[in-house]
């Protein structure tokens, strides 16, 4: 791994491979599975929770919601301060 480039793309891969799986170990069982992840143990009992499921749905709806809203402010922004360069160079 010679160059920046490289080791930005292994990070990005490494960091992308995490991530999902977190959200495969977070997703919540379908009920055909659920009857054979109870005897398989602890993973299943600690996410089988309905209530689990819904609030980390709500939660990552209001961040999605949230980062949505914030990337608009941003582009906003940018146009503007773009737009004002433009004007100050002519």
């Amino acid at each position: 791994m010679g160059s920046w480039r490289s080791k930005l793309i292994f990070i990005l891969i490494i960091f992308f491979a995490g991530f999902a799986a977190g959200i495969y170990c977070l997703a919540p069982v379908p009920e055909a599975r659920a009857a054979d992840a109870e005897e398989e143990g602890f993973v299943y009992s600690a996410f089988k929770s309905d209530e689990f499921a819904q609030s980390f749905n709500v939660k990552m709806h209001r961040c999605l919601d949230y980062t949505k809203d914030t990337t608009c402010r941003a582009g906003s922004y940018i146009k503007q301060k773009w737009n004002e360069r433009d004007r100050a160079n002519d």
